[in-house]
């Protein structure tokens, strides 16, 4: 089988490839000659609204500072101490807890180059830096530059067709001052982190009780307050053995950063990407079926005899290895769990910072019974022992990675328009998974390692009455009109109007909307009234929760059906391909192109360069001329977005 590390190797190949996006700093060069052989090169550089550079000076223990190298294997010249700048200011972080130094807006940065060979007629640079807003993103370019003064780059000539769609496709925003606003808070970010977290947390607990982990607990604390004579020594070494299984889990998502950091949309791409999703699904039931009892995942057997045979060296490095050896032992019962955090993380907005954030949680969880039962070895005489529980546990965990396995294919279904896991049907088959997990906790239906149930337990009764309810709970989404709408499901079926049932329209809430933006602006000059663009996507979890839970509001409802023309662009519509006559390529300011070929190509890519953003849902309120009448808003409540939709259409109005 595929194990869990072929597959982080799998992903890693996979968005290598991935389309990249724009950057949020535009470089260029100029060269300007002192002498016969010296060369002063002058780097400038625009950034984006709220984008931050930062210098070469940057103190040590802050941001990564900029860096000015010659290619690696150039000769003939050298460069002449470091970079002079222009138009840097200080500013203080709260993350470092230092003043930073960096650029804001713009940037000019000269180096001196002196020549050791007469000869050479141009030299090769690398320009390495930082660049952050919320998030940082690396910036890494080579420059290959001529001594007449011009960068030498590869060349690429595009067509007039392709010149005339990019400036189309071009707005002459008004008011865009507007746009360095945000109505998203750090604070609902940080509460994103802390769900993902606790989610993770809750995972470990889960992994906690399974019969690869739970087992282990007693004889590993037990190892370890016996280990030694001295008990403080035996509780630190049982602490230090839990630090390492949180650090080990930690480190299993750093290779993710670093994807995230060469591309900031790379993450964001994989849940729009057809084949990644379904190799999800697929993984996913492949995992379920193991919990199920009838095949086991297990890493080489090699490795955890190396690993074991590493731990007897003692001091730090053994304990290190010891929890290595636990986190590879124990991996056919945390893979799987593992492996729904991981394919979770990655399709959200989150990315790679999620993943992180999950991957604490969960191996704290894990961490918390070494360290606590090695403080208090009292209450290991509590822990009940193992036994059928174990298996069951972890069946029911199978039942519940087979359901969460669905929204993957849900994703590549509405991605590439197959129209078969419609709403109705994805509900429907959730119903006949959590049918069959009660029938299973009733003790109807048996798998491979069960033991037999005498009795049922209370507990196990309970459960299994929680989860009739919950089949109570879906049941009318199967339906033309359902009796309640499911709110506590936002985001994870199909939207509602992706229905068996015939629909008035294929808009959220039957609402009436554009999903071109020249048709959208030709109806609000028409109609005279202000336009409410959306930047959303198909698989876009937190739109979905927005149309669900905020524009289905009453007084919201109305807002938008009576005083807005909506416009709809889907940035991950990227099967429904172009008509050949509209499709160009797009030269994009660092001087690489970008193919526009699907429609998922021309509304991501009129986001970025118009709005400088690559997020959803995304939204902007305008009027027909193209004036933005307030600040840009995302995911929200009720209340805030009420509030800022009242506000644009008052600015509207004074137009």
């Amino acid at each position: 089988m595929k194990q869990f590390f072929i597959i982080l190797s799998f992903l890693s190949v996979f968005l290598s490839k991935a389309q990249t996006a724009d950057n949020p700093i535009i470089l260029s060069t100029e060269v300007q000659k002192i002498s016969e052989t010296e060369y002063d090169i002058i780097f400038k550089a625009k950034l984006f609204n709220g984008w931050y550079l930062y210098s070469q000076y940057n103190p040590d223990g802050a941001s990564l500072p900029l860096e000015i190298t010659i290619q690696e294997g150039e000769t003939g010249y050298e460069l002449v101490g470091k970079a002079k700048e222009e138009t840097t200011f200080k500013k203080y972080s709260d993350v470092w807890e230092k003043e930073e130094i960096v650029f804001k807006e713009s940037a000019k940065i000269t180096q001196r180059i002196q020549l050791t060979n007469k000869k050479i007629t141009q030299i090769k640079l690398n320009f390495f830096g930082q660049v952050c807003e919320t998030a940082c993103i690396n910036i890494n370019e080579n420059f290959t530059i001529s001594l007449i003064g011009n960068t030498i780059s590869e060349s690429i000539s595009i067509d007039e067709k392709s010149k005339k769609l990019s400036q189309e496709l071009q707005l002459d925003l008004k008011n865009t001052e507007l746009l360095a606003l945000s109505d998203s808070s750090t604070s609902e970010k940080s509460t994103g982190l802390v769900s993902i977290f606790l989610l993770g947390f809750v995972g470990g607990l889960l992994a906690l009780l399974t019969p690869c982990v739970f087992p282990m607990i007693p004889l590993t604390v037990s190892f370890f307050t016996k280990q030694s004579k001295n008990k403080k020594k035996g509780i630190l070494n049982a602490t230090i053995y839990g630090f390492f299984i949180v650090l080990i889990y930690i480190l299993l998502s750093a290779p993710f950063h670093f994807l995230d950091n060469v591309n900031p949309e790379i993450l964001n791409t994989i849940s729009t990407n057809i084949w990644l999703n379904t190799f999800f699904f697929v993984i996913l039931v492949f995992f379920a079926f193991s919990f199920f009892g009838f095949y086991e995942i297990t890493l080489p057997s090699s490795w955890g005899d190396k690993m074991d045979s590493a731990s007897s060296v003692g001091g730090f490095i053994g304990i290190f290895f010891m929890a290595l050896t636990l986190a590879i032992v124990s991996f056919s019962c945390t893979g799987p769990i593992l492996g729904s955090l991981l394919a979770g993380s990655l399709t959200s907005d989150g990315g790679a910072t999620q993943l992180t954030a999950g991957m604490t949680g969960f191996g704290l969880a894990l961490a918390l019974p070494f360290a606590l039962f090695a403080l208090f070895p009292n209450w290991l005489n509590s822990l009940p022992k193992s036994g059928g529980w174990l298996n069951t546990t972890k069946v029911i965990l199978g039942f519940i990675e087979l359901a969460f396995a669905f929204k993957f294919l849900s994703n590549a279904d509405l991605v590439g328009h197959w129209r078969i896991l419609k709403r109705e049907i994805f509900i429907g088959i959730w119903i006949l998974i959590f049918i069959l997990l009660a029938l299973y906790v009733f003790a109807k239906i048996k798998f491979p390692h069960d033991s037999p149930v005498k009795k049922l337990s209370f507990s196990r009764i309970s459960f299994g009455v929680l989860l009739i309810a919950f089949v109570v709970y879906l049941s009318p989404g199967v339906l033309k009109n359902p009796t309640w709408n499911l709110s506590l499901l936002s985001g994870f079926p199909p939207p509602q109007f992706y229905s068996i049932y015939e629909q008035e329209s294929d808009c959220p809430l039957g609402l009436d909307c554009y999903k071109d933006f020249d048709k959208g602006l030709a109806a609000a000059k028409l109609q005279n009234k202000p336009i409410l663009l959306d930047f959303t996507g198909w698989a876009c979890v937190n739109c979905r929760k927005m149309e669900e839970n905020v524009w289905s509001d009453p007084k919201i409802y109305q807002l938008l059906k009576n005083d807005f023309i909506l416009i709809s662009l889907y940035v991950d519509d990227n099967e429904k391909q172009l008509p050949k006559d509209q499709q160009f390529t797009f030269l994009k300011a660092n001087g690489k192109t970008k193919e526009i070929k699907t429609v998922g190509d021309k509304w991501a890519t009129f986001q970025v360069i118009n709005f400088k953003n690559a997020s959803q849902p995304y939204y902007i309120l305008m009027t027909p001329e193209l004036e933005i009448l307030n600040s840009p808003q995302q995911y929200s409540d009720v209340e805030t977005y009420q509030k800022w939709l009242e506000t644009g259409l008052k600015s509207f109005k004074q137009y």
